[in-house]
Order: C-alpha cells, then structure tokens, then sequence
C-alpha cells in the first residue's frame, strides 16, 4: 500500500519513506544507497540532502520499491521504438509506394512479403529504414531506452513523511478549488493508507471521493453525515456508477460514445451500430440491490431539511432522479413505517408541489423587474456572483453592483477572483469566450449580445466597477487576518503560475503536476514530443497519432502528422496503427525552433487523436522533452525517449477525449503554454485554431499567484523581500501543493 504514497509524493516532487523502511544505527553511505542515487540521477532526479540521509537509513528492499515506482512512472520498461529508424532523415514514401504495395499485396506481385501479409515491391520502401510494415504500421521490433541524463537539469526532490502525507490529505479535504484527476488520485491513494482527518470536505465532488471511501469500510453513519443536500447523494452514486465526480448527464456521456465510434476510414453496418448503441445505453442502465436502496432511502429519510427544500435542490436534475427513483426502489421503501420524510418527499417531488427559486428569478427577470430580481439574487451570493455579468448587461451596472456588493463578504473567493479575471474578457465585444460544456468539449461562443447595446466607455466602466469591487472585498479579508509578520518572499515563477481557479485538468500527471497556463522555458532549438499507449494490452489495431498544428502569419498553416511526415521545422517518427503485445508503442515528432522561427511560424500546437473508434486509450502517455544539449534519435532503432528531458507527461485516464491538445510553443518567446484543451476530431485537421485562440486569451486573463501575493503583502502591509530572508516565504516548491496555495482563498 505504501507504493501508492510513492506515486503520490513524486507529484508533489518528494519520495515517501514510511517509519517502517528505516533502520537505524547506519552513519555511512552505503552502497545500495549511492546505486539508487546514480538510478534516479538517470531518470532525471535528483535528491535533497536530508532526503538522502533518510534513504541511507531505509532498507534494501525499500530502496528497491522506490527505483521500481519511478521506472514505472517514467515508462523505463515499455517500448519506446518508433515505426522508422533515424526518422529525422525523410524516407521519400510517397502515395505511389502504397498504391504499389496495396496492388502487389491483392494480386500476388513481385516483392518481400512481410509478416503482416503484405508484399513491398522492389523500389517502393527503403525496408531497411523500417521496424515495421510501411504500409499498414504494425511494428514487428520493440526497443528499450538507450540514451540517459542527456538533460543537465535535475529535479530536486524532497523528504516525505507520514506526517507530511498526512498534511497533504488535509489540504486535499480542504482544498476551497475543485480538485483536478491527479488531486483526486491522489486523494483515493491517501486515504487508502491513512486515517481520514476530521475534515469536512471543502468541496462536493471531494465530498462524493470521500463517501466512496467510507462506504467501502462499511462506515455507512460516517458516510451519511457528509451528505447535506440531495444532490450530494445524487453525486456520489453518478461518481461511483460512472466515475464522473461532476454531475454530467447520461445523454451528453452517450452522444460523446457514439461521436467517438464514429469518424473517417470506420466503417460500419447498421446493425453493428445498433449494437454499439445499445451496448453504450446497456452501460448507464442503473442497477441497484434492495440493500443499496434502503441506504439512499435513509440517508434521504434523516437528512435535517424541509421536504420542500429538498425537492427544490433536486429540481435541476430531475430527470436524473426519477431514474434512480425507480432503480433504488424508494418509493417502495417510502411505505414503510419509519420512513415519513421519504414518503413526504416521493409524494412532493412526484407532484411537482413546490416553487423553484430559480424560476422565480427568471419570472422577475424577463419582466424587467430589477428590484424583485436583484432581492432574489441577494438571497443566493454564489448564484447572483455566476449570473453576475448577464445582469449588469440587462439592468446595468449602476443597480446591479451595488445590490451586489451588500452581499459580496458572502461568496467564496475563487468566485470573486473569477470575476476579476474575467470582466475585461466578458465585457470585451471583439472577443469570442471559450467555454467547456459539462461533459463536453472545449467551444468557442460568440459574445453575448447584449454587449452590442452599449458604448465603448460604458462597457470599460462594468469592467472596472467589477474588478475594484471584487479586489476591494478580497484586500478586506487579507486585511483581516492577523499576522506577525512584516516582510514577505514571492519566488518569480510564481508569477508564471495562474491561480488554481477553473479550467481543471481532466488527466493524470505523474510528474509534480503544472496548472493550466503554465509557461516552460525551451532551453534550445531542439523539441521533442512523445505519445506512448498500449501498454498492457494484447497485440491488436490501435490507431493513436500525434500531431503538431503550425500557425504562421497571414491565416497560413501547416501541419505535422501521419499524413506529412517531414514540414518545415518539424519531423515525424511515422504512423502506428497497431500496437504489440503487452509493452505499446511509440511516436515521436521533432520540432527545429530556429527554422520555424526563421521561417515565420508563431504557434506551435500540439495535439493527440483517436483514429481508431474510440476514445482516447486509457494510459496513454503523452509530452514533451527540452534538454539544453542536443536530444539523440537512434539509427539503429530510432528510439528517441529520455526521461530525464521530460518537461511535462500526460496520463489519459477518462474514456470521453476522442483529440487532446495538450501544449502550445510561442516561437518567439521559446516558451511552451501548458494546457488540456479536449476537441472532437479524429485528425488533427479537425483542430478549430479559433478554440486554441479563445482558451490562451483566456488563460492570460488569469491572475497568478505571484500577484494575488502581492494583493496579500499589500493588504497587510508586507515589504516585499528581493531574497527568501523574510517572515513569511513563498517558494516553487510550495506552490507545487496547490490545494495548500487554494488557502489564500480566504472565505
């Protein structure tokens, strides 16, 4: 159990040394000791000098669980061989040379007849060039990593203890952002090993992780008593039947499926996607014991609210819950005797006796009455703090702020800073909102209309009504903290760093995990991207692609993919389409900054697809490796991989991406922009440029943590230090905690 607190320290940028791996009375580095050592150094780490003392003092067999944890992480042990040897030097394939193989392999012509079946005629293929069949992509060979500690950078890491595990748990529990797929991995691992705190979530869908974990131990009163509102149960039970923390609707799930099975080159017969369809609904079906059904019915029987309450809180979803209704079986438990909340609320939710505010606000609202309108928002600070900008464009901003700031000390911090952030970028009539649908992928949305109605002048004056309102509230409450201290440290990267508020990050990263927006300095002219899936799975068709989008000047574009191995400034490893046995697959693509540079390009996007049917395949690896030394690519194999250049690693854990765009290079700035922007395309010419375009305008509205700091040093009147000698000091390293970083939230 404790190789998962491993995994989980190495995303905060430390190894976990239980109390039970140490021995004691050992004064001299000893020689397992320095082996492990030299073996992290080549995967790219290095170790602080009180995490080495604590390493000499565990055993040998700990030793040996912490090297095999980061092999496995970093992918030491899959295949990392492309389909062509030294692909930096262009094969000349052409469309010729398939059309030739696809005629000699029909008709039995002349030619060398790989294991696939397929016939290469002579003077079509260099097959010598190949590690695999050119034409239908199987690979035939597997290769290991040959070049190690190619990057002079190290990342340092730190000790990790029970305590500081135990301390991550807590800002994880009391994290006041919703947590992002490491966060909540995280978080399970955690609580698998360690005593749950006595922390009341911060937020529900950690609330909905936790209950799971409680009701596996059969602490169904613990469980219960986390439940305050229907639609925590609601959540929980999606989150378990679907693995969906968020409530997305069985429709939305379903119309991503059958999108995803579907696209060019995927052919199908009508009853095969009859079948498809069925079995996709098949999988949503609810199923329920009477033993699971007389929980839910309890919890919903001893929750402490009115039934009309409930039945309101339970409206929005109303379809959702009249299907668990029936699978749980509650109106039946409601009969019995004990049960007269349950009863009271089957008959009023079924009846449909209640009032719902939200329709009273949209009553009020569509009669133009600002005065009722505004006396219902203020009942609710969160929902008046989301419907925020759409009321200032209905009745203005010299009404609606005002009503707003009476109750603004009432909504939680991320809301306010989102506003801040995001006023000039709503307000803005040039600009076209990038927004990601529950469930959905990532859209862009053209302005809202009422925008039009008003000047120039009037719009800059909702923009700043609501950014000094929102940093007068929060100056108002770092104000209001007492604190000894008189200076204060803000490292400079924290000013690369967004604030974890929104745009949570759907997969899994294994390596200290990085924020959305988060700019990587290229430290050459040399970038390499990797993808790496199938592992652990048997040998079968399985078509995943890597791909860059190059934007220059003047709306000219140009692309990189399986389809144009070679452009200016970029070079493909060529297309997989099927993976082998057990240990998966590779590509790679080879960016040259300085030609594309010279050359003009601005944007460099990176993408991954699902060609075959299907989504995205679970555990598939993918990023991006920077090195100030020149990154190697066999000739013998055309192995590129290296994981001490690793700068960012992606692991796919949801089964709904069908593209991923997972990075964008800003040539000029040779800086790389960190991002996971999901899209529905099967290739990367499906990418919508003007998407990639919304999303980093919207990034670069955020406030960082560096400034939010200084909005802190100001309010409490903090003289900012110029080195790490002050009274309260902010590190990288601690903002690689950022549930810790989510407690400058404050409210």
């Amino acid at each position: 159990m404790h190789t998962l607190l491993l995994q989980t320290g190495l995303r905060q940028q430390a190894i976990f040394i239980p109390e039970t791996a140490v021995h004691s009375g050992i004064y001299q580095l000893t020689p397992t000791t320095g082996v492990l050592v030299a073996n992290l150094a080549k995967l790219g780490f290095g170790v602080s000098e009180p995490l080495l003392h604590a390493l000499n003092h565990t055993t040998p067999a700990w030793q040996v669980t912490i090297l095999e944890t980061f092999r496995e992480v970093m992918g030491v042990n899959q295949n990392w061989m492309p389909l062509v040897k030294n692909w930096e030097v262009p094969t000349n394939e052409s469309y010729a040379d398939h059309l030739a193989v696809a005629f000699a392999s029909v008709f039995n012509g002349e030619g060398t007849r790989l294991r696939c079946g397929h016939i290469i005629p002579p003077n079509t293929f260099p097959l010598e060039r190949y590690n695999g069949c050119p034409f239908c992509g199987t690979p035939f060979e597997t290769g290991g990593i040959e070049n190690y500690q190619q990057n002079s950078k190290v990342r340092v890491l730190h000790l990790w203890t029970t305590e500081k595990a135990g301390a991550y748990l807590a800002d994880l529990l009391r994290s006041k952002t919703p947590l992002d797929a490491s966060q909540t991995d995280s978080l399970k691992s955690l609580l698998q090993v360690l005593p749950l705190p006595a922390i009341q979530p911060a937020m529900k869908e950690t609330l909905a992780v936790v209950a799971d974990v409680l009701i596996a131990k059969e602490d169904l009163a613990g469980a219960g008593a986390l439940f305050t509102t229907p639609t925590d149960i609601l959540r929980y039970l999606w989150y378990k039947h679907t693995g969906f923390a968020q409530l997305i609707m069985p429709k939305t799930i379903l119309r991503r499926q059958l999108k995803n099975n579907s696209g060019f080159g995927i052919t199908k017969t009508i009853k095969s996607a009859a079948a498809e369809k069925v079995a996709a609904i098949t999988a949503l079906k609810l199923k329920y014991s009477r033993k699971e059904g007389l929980r839910v019915a309890r919890w919903l029987n001893d929750m402490p609210l009115e039934v009309a309450t409930m039945c309101e809180i339970m409206h929005p979803k109303r379809g959702m819950w009249v299907r668990f209704i029936r699978a749980l079986r509650l109106a039946e438990f409601s009969r019995r005797e004990g049960f007269a909340q349950l009863r009271a609320l089957m008959d009023t939710f079924y009846r449909q006796d209640y009032t719902v505010w939200q329709g009273r606000v949209n009553h009020f609202q569509l009669r133009y009455d600002r005065d009722n309108t505004l006396k219902l928002l203020q009942q609710r600070p969160g929902l008046f703090a989301r419907s925020l900008f759409a009321n200032i464009l209905w009745f203005g901003e010299e009404a609606v702020i005002p009503a707003f700031a009476e109750v603004a000390h009432k909504v939680p911090a991320r809301l306010l800073l989102t506003l801040q952030m995001y006023a000039a970028y709503y307000f803005d009539p040039a600009t076209q909102r990038a927004v990601k649908p529950l469930g959905g992928v990532n859209k862009h949305i053209p302005v809202n209309k009422l925008v039009f109605m008003y000047e120039a002048d009037q719009l800059k004056a909702m923009q700043n009504a609501v950014a000094a309102l929102c940093i007068q509230v929060m100056q108002q409450r770092f104000a209001t903290v007492a604190t000894n201290a008189k200076t204060i440290y803000i490292a400079p990267a924290l000013y690369n760093i967004p604030v974890p508020i929104g745009d949570r990050s759907e997969q899994i990263q294994d390596l200290p995990a990085a924020l959305m927006g988060t700019r990587y300095k290229v430290d050459s002219d040399n970038l390499l991207l990797f993808l790496q899936w199938g592992k652990g799975l048997p040998a079968q068709h399985l078509d995943m692609d890597l791909s860059c989008f190059i934007a220059y000047d003047h709306q000219r574009m140009d692309i990189c993919s399986y389809s144009r191995l070679h452009t200016t400034g970029c070079s493909h490893s060529g297309d997989i389409r099927a993976i082998p046995h057990q240990v998966g697959t590779a590509e790679y693509i080879k960016l040259d900054i300085a030609e594309l540079d010279a050359a003009g390009a601005r944007y460099v996007t990176f993408t991954c697809n699902a060609y075959s049917g299907g989504a995205l395949t679970p555990n598939l690896v993918v990023g991006w490796m920077n090195s100030q030394h020149k990154m190697t690519v066999s000739e013998k194999t055309g192995v590129a991989y290296d994981p001490s250049c690793v700068d960012q690693m992606l692991r796919i854990t949801q089964g709904l991406t069908k593209g991923l765009v997972f990075g964008v290079l800003d040539v000029a700035a040779r800086e790389i922009i960190w991002l996971e922007l999901a899209f529905g395309g099967q290739v990367v010419q499906q990418l919508d440029l003007v998407n990639i375009s919304s999303l980093l305008r919207k990034l670069e509205s955020k406030l960082s943590i560096g400034q939010l700091l200084e909005a802190k040093a100001a309010a409490q009147q903090l003289q900012i230090m110029e080195t790490p000698v002050a009274d309260e000091v902010y590190t990288l390293q601690w903002a690689v905690n950022t549930a810790a970083v989510t407690q400058l939230l404050i409210g």
